[in-house]
């Protein structure tokens, strides 16, 4: 049942933001001074915002940015992350897997929001560097999660048996490893893309994300913290597009888990 939820919950928000791609009910680059704060009507159903712009369609189109740098930012974590652990678990013990485990630690010393504020000293903010900033982040977390998943499957005897057949560490990873661990990769996907939009979120808050005219969840409650006795849904409705997109992840990450774990599985039967 959380699985179905979470899914349905989190599948209206990917189909808005895609749906953005194709329409929207108002333009969202257009400021009309004139339709300021205008409440829910037929013409704007959820209202305009003190620039005038139809806060539907700046939703939509925030799904899209928060959505699609979370993504990017798991992307990158799996993509570095994973080959570090399976390294590290292939090589337990030692000088690689020092050397990997002692960087992860050095990364998590420095949380995303710290990593950012050093790529925008450099860089400037804008929604690349929040995903850089998310992403490497990222990596330390697929690295310890591959790694710890891995090292309870080297030591079964069909790993032994593969090793006596002349199969080398990499061969051995990628033909068994991988696809054994794959359901623990899949439910930490799920939670790092919703800890992915909590982070866009935050990151475009204090200026650091998606820079204006592009709509983000973050950047609406920042524009929306002067007017929240005036129009408070200007920033309830983003905090609840926020919420809600978290807690269907989640739910469709505890649901993935129970589905995908045989332990839980077996304990249920």
């Amino acid at each position: 049942m959380q699985l179905i939820i979470g899914a349905i919950l989190s599948g209206l928000f990917v189909l808005a933001a895609a749906a953005s791609f194709l329409w929207v009910p108002h333009e969202v680059s257009t400021l009309s001074i004139a339709d300021r704060l205008k409440p829910p009507s037929a013409r704007y159903l959820l209202g305009t915002d003190h620039f005038g712009r139809d806060i539907l369609s700046m939703l939509m189109v925030g799904a899209r940015t928060s959505i699609a740098v979370a993504l990017v930012a798991v992307g990158i974590g799996v993509a570095a992350g994973v080959p570090l652990g399976l390294a590290a678990a292939a090589r337990r013990g030692s000088l690689l897997d020092e050397i990997i485990m002692r960087g992860n630690d050095l990364i998590f010393a420095f949380p995303s929001l710290v990593i950012a504020i050093l790529i925008t000293a450099v860089f400037g903010p804008s929604a690349l560097n929040a995903i850089l900033a998310i992403g490497i982040f990222n990596i330390p977390v697929f690295a310890r999660v591959t790694r710890g998943g891995a090292l309870s499957i080297w030591t079964l005897d069909y790993i032994l048996a593969a090793r006596v057949a002349g199969k080398n560490a990499l061969r051995i990873s990628a033909e068994h490893i991988l696809p054994n661990i794959l359901n623990l990769l899949i439910v930490q996907g799920t939670i790092q893309f919703s800890l992915g939009i909590l982070a866009e979120a935050g990151l475009s808050y204090v200026g650091l994300g998606a820079q204006p005219p592009t709509p983000s969840w973050g950047r609406m409650l920042a524009d929306a913290q002067t007017m929240i006795y005036t129009a408070p849904r200007l920033a309830i409705l983003p905090g609840l597009a926020i919420v809600g997109m978290v807690l269907g992840l989640n739910l469709m990450g505890d649901g993935l888990r129970d589905a995908l774990d045989p332990r839980l599985r077996r304990a249920r039967e």
